[in-house]
């Protein structure tokens, strides 16, 4: 049932609100809904401004769902630390959803955002036990 659930997945971000600095969206799915504050960085402002797209993500590493945006974001500074709901960027165009807290090898990421709350139990559901990687899901991020 998990493996439908997974594959069934849609995780859309838009707008809330009118644009500030700190830009709020949401984030959706048949799990439900969060809020997210975007950080207040050239990276997070050019991922608002490609809103909408639709982006293949995947479960990585018990930790983390993943998946390519369709153009780089630009380079920021990096943090190693994450915490669950942390969105952050891996490489130039890879973006990540943290629903566990831990430490990545250097570089780290780019810090996009954060979700107001624990994105495992309210939208991105953990992996099956059995299987490190989960399937592939479509996720529309829209304004």
């Amino acid at each position: 049932m998990l493996k439908l659930l997974l594959n069934a997945a849609v995780i859309a971000l838009g707008t809330v609100g009118p644009a500030m600095a700190q830009e709020r969206i949401r984030i959706s799915s048949d799990w439900g809904e969060v809020t997210a504050d975007l950080a207040d960085n050239e990276a997070a402002k050019s991922l608002a401004q490609m809103l909408p797209l639709t982006i293949e993500m995947s479960d990585h590493l018990r930790q983390e769902k993943t998946g390519n945006l369709p153009s780089a974001l630009p380079e920021l500074a990096r943090q190693r630390d994450f915490s669950a709901g942390t969105l952050g960027l891996w490489n130039s165009d890879h973006f990540v959803i943290y629903y566990r807290s831990g430490r990545l090898p250097a570089p780290g990421i780019i810090r996009l955002g954060r979700s107001l709350a624990t994105p495992r139990s309210s939208i991105v559901p953990g992996p099956s036990p059995s299987a490190l990687n989960a399937p592939t899901e479509t996720c529309a991020i829209r304004s």
